[in-house]
């Protein structure tokens, strides 16, 4: 059929009137297109997946496994690592009969504020394409299509929906678009997502840029959809835009048609727009006529998980050789950090999934050490992020969920075993307005606790008949979905005696978007400062304190930026302390972004695990004692102090974000203003030690590069090949990344990896001419195992084209 296919496709489009065209181009449902019968079209499903395929329903009480976000796998900077984590995500997929893919991002981390900073992979284009690039071939090889998001310019979320980028062409070309065109020119995507944003003045599901450079130069042959809610009118039609999510209705539908009739937007777009469709629905076998063969995949999910989290743990420093810890030598080890028990596995907004199951720091630990060494825990400090949903072995009855409408009658009723509750609005009854949530809670414990909700609109929440809130409760964030995505919590001192049962209500009149609830608790605890002075004698009594500190959902989510760099209170605080009693302190990070340090110097070693999936205690604890290397490299810089950060604002002026930096992003920013940081671009250290042994370049314009292991242990090293041009007539970047191999080897082996410059390395975009080039002489190559660590150096000549 491929001989073909054009063809067939063309005769397909011909055979629809264009209302029937025109209701193809908008979504059916939250997570669906609409079927064809006429045509032997099936509906297509469609689901989140930056870290985890979450399948056709937010809440259909089916777990997805969650991977280290998109951050963490750049980390390892290995493209059989991003492969690996593409097969997972294909398995899932299919699993769950999801034929669409959202992912991957391939934004950039331009400021380390981004609240989406977890979810993006790497400030440095390269690495962000080379990476992203290879899930996207390994998805699409098993039958899963991709969707390359969000295009383009979509690096934060402040007035994420309407904040229009300022750029110049160059920085567009040369930065921002780079991860997009390696992936579509070498990866052919299906899908491209357009952004919310706008783009020198223009939406981007409206903009040229969909067009040319996108299909025009790049030779996109497949569909462009909208983020969802971003279609803002009709006139997107006359783009190269292609179907509007989510549906049911949006701008289009008899708008369209209406248009189409008027002569606004011509008939031939709309044919071109549903071919697009029907392309996509042949390459995934959702055309009768068009047989399609997957080819299964099966993964041992966990083994991926557990060791992608270890390859994607950053050792900082590790002052003494402290790590790997030796359990031979340990008799007690201390355990601090709310993180350590609940740890943040994914980021929040419409990457999280919900899995089966959550190692978690102390998990990994008790699992691994040996029955000898005794393991302590406390909080030390709390990280006051949302109290958690009420467990369900608390739970004395069912959930009874409840759908009412505006009179009060009951539409809909089901039970539960879950004090969450995620329906968008299409999933939500007809006829339904409000939704209430009953059940008994059973407290374990006496004491005040605290319980409370999650939800936006109009909220009333009792406990035992006494209510507590009866108001209005307006999202705390602004920007599409932020009731779904960050609603807004309240809580509430009650005392409770353990095993005595409290029942408890909450009612929502739910927003248009749907209804995103939970009844929500938190068991009595000590005060602060009694927390903490029990972490200090834990502390001072064990041979190795291990601190979890990170960011909360509070602090760190899609649909917001962060406000500072800083931990939440409280965290520094406990560092220092435990510190202050134990020299052996060992910091982990657990965050989708960069955090402040200030006490770097005052603990033996710092590790960063990102939100490291499921599996993410479990790794960990092979890290710690030595069972994996801590394979990773971090992709972003780290500053010292958020004053340091050269490019950091997110916040529009009247609606405007200037890049006014230019190509100078993240390390390239930093190189240029001369300021050093707490920890580089590429920069993490393993259990053993590497020196360069031999590097020269090639007629070929690949650089060969042999390392020698010197240490005692096997251990993995990236070999990073940055570019420079001193003297160039060129504003260029002091230095930039070409390209980079990882190697393994054990205990005295010298390993040689030749690492490929492809021609894009060495062009500007000319604006002038619009155009690439390329400005003829000698380019500096420098070999380094971080952007500022460089190990050798040799030279490339480039003659003009």
């Amino acid at each position: 059929m491929n001989d073909g296919l054009e063809e067939h496709l063309d005769a397909l489009v011909g055979k629809l009137d264009l209302p029937r065209k025109v209701r193809l181009l908008t979504g059916e449902s939250h997570w669906r297109t609409y079927a064809e019968p006429a045509i032997g079209l099936r509906e297509i499903n469609v689901s989140d997946g930056p870290a985890g395929v979450r399948g056709p329903a937010w809440d259909n009480g089916s777990p997805s496994a969650c991977l280290p976000c998109p951050t963490a796998i750049a980390a390892s900077w290995d493209v059989d690592r991003a492969a690996a984590a593409g097969r997972v995500l294909a398995a899932e997929a299919t699993r769950k009969g999801v034929d669409v893919v959202l992912g991957p991002t391939a934004n950039l981390q331009r400021s380390p504020l981004a609240g989406r900073h977890f979810e993006w992979w790497s400030e440095d284009p390269v690495l962000t394409a080379r990476l992203a690039g290879a899930l996207v071939g390994t998805l699409q090889r098993h039958g899963v299509a991709a969707t390359v998001k969000h295009y383009v310019a979509n690096d934060s979320e402040t007035e994420r929906a309407t904040v229009d980028v300022r750029l110049d062409e160059r920085t567009l070309r040369e930065v921002y678009l780079a991860p997009f065109e390696h992936i579509v020119r070498n990866e052919r995507p299906w899908l491209v997502m357009a952004s919310y944003n706008a783009v020198n003045g223009t939406a981007m599901t409206e903009h040229e840029l969909l067009d040319s450079p996108l299909r025009a130069d790049w030779g996109f042959d497949g569909l462009v959809m909208s983020d969802w809610h971003a279609t803002r009118s009709v006139a997107a039609a006359s783009a190269g835009l292609d179907l509007t999510m989510p549906g049911p209705g949006g701008p289009w539908g008899a708008a369209l048609v209406q248009a189409v009739t008027d002569g606004l937007v011509s008939e031939a777009a709309v044919d071109a727009k549903v071919k697009n469709l029907l392309r996509l629905a042949a390459r995934l076998g959702a055309l009768d006529s068009v047989p399609v063969t997957r080819t299964p995949v099966t993964v041992d999910v966990r083994r991926e998980l557990h060791a992608a989290g270890a390859d994607a743990t950053v050792l900082l420093h590790n002052s003494r050789d402290l790590l790997p810890l030796a359990p031979e030598r340990l008799r007690r080890v201390a355990v601090f950090g709310e993180l350590a028990g609940s740890p943040r596995i994914q980021g929040g907004g419409s990457a999280e999934v919900r899995p089966t199951h959550v190692v978690s720091p102390l998990d990994g630990l008790e699992a691994a050490l040996p029955p000898g060494v005794r393991l302590t825990y406390t909080a030390g400090s709390y990280l006051e992020g949302d109290p958690a949903p009420v467990p369900p072995e608390m739970l004395g009855t069912p959930v009874l969920i409840r759908w009412l409408d505006d009179t009060g009658a009951e539409v809909a009723r089901e039970d539960r075993r879950s004090a969450a509750l995620v329906r968008l609005g299409a999933d939500v009854p007809a006829g339904a307005t409000t939704v209430e949530l009953t059940t008994r809670i059973v407290p374990d414990v006496s004491g005040t606790w605290q319980l409370g909700l999650s939800g936006a609109g109009r909220i009333v929440f009792a406990v035992d008949g006494r209510t507590l809130l009866d108001d209005d409760v307006r999202p705390t964030h602004d920007g599409p979905g932020a009731e779904i995505l960050t609603p807004p919590v309240r809580t509430f001192d009650v005392p409770l005696d353990a095993g005595r049962p409290v029942d408890v209500l909450l009612r929502q009149r739910m927003p248009k978007s749907g209804s995103a609830v939970a009844i929500r608790s938190r068991a009595p605890r000590r005060t602060a400062a009694e927390e903490l002075a029990v972490a200090r004698e834990q502390a001072r009594a064990a041979d190795v304190a291990i601190v979890v500190v990170g960011t909360s959902s509070q602090t760190e989510s899609e649909g917001f930026d962060r406000a500072n760099l800083s931990l939440p209170d409280g965290q520094d605080d406990l560092v220092r302390a435990v510190a202050a009693e134990n020299p052996n302190t060992v910091v982990v990070v657990n965050a989708g972004a960069p955090v402040l340090l200030p006490w770097r110097h005052d603990v033996a070693a710092v590790l960063v695990t990102w939100f490291g999936g499921q599996e993410s205690g479990a790794a960990l604890a092979d890290v710690l004692l030595g069972h994996a290397e801590p394979g990773g490299r971090l992709p972003m810089t780290w500053p010292e102090r958020g004053e340091d950060v050269p490019v950091l604002d997110t916040a529009p002026v009247d609606g405007r974000l200037e890049y006014g930096e230019g190509v100078h992003v993240g390390y390239r920013a930093w190189l240029r203003a001369g300021v050093e940081p707490a920890y580089p671009f590429g920069h993490g250290v393993g259990y053993t030690s590497w020196e360069l042994a031999d590097v020269h370049s090639g007629p070929d314009s690949a650089v060969r590069v042999s390392v020698r292991n010197t240490g005692s242990r096997p251990g993995k090293q990236v070999l990073q090949v940055y570019l420079a041009r001193p003297g160039s007539g060129v504003d260029r970047p002091a230095r930039w990344l070409a390209g980079f191999a990882v190697v393994r080897g054990g205990p005295g082996e010298t390993l040689t990896a030749e690492i490929p410059l492809p021609p894009q390395a060495f062009q500007h975009w000319d604006a002038a001419r619009r155009d690439w080039a390329v400005e003829p002489g000698t380019f500096e190559v420098s070999i380094g195992f971080s952007c500022a660590d460089i190990r050798g150096t040799t030279s490339i000549k480039v003659h003009e084209e």
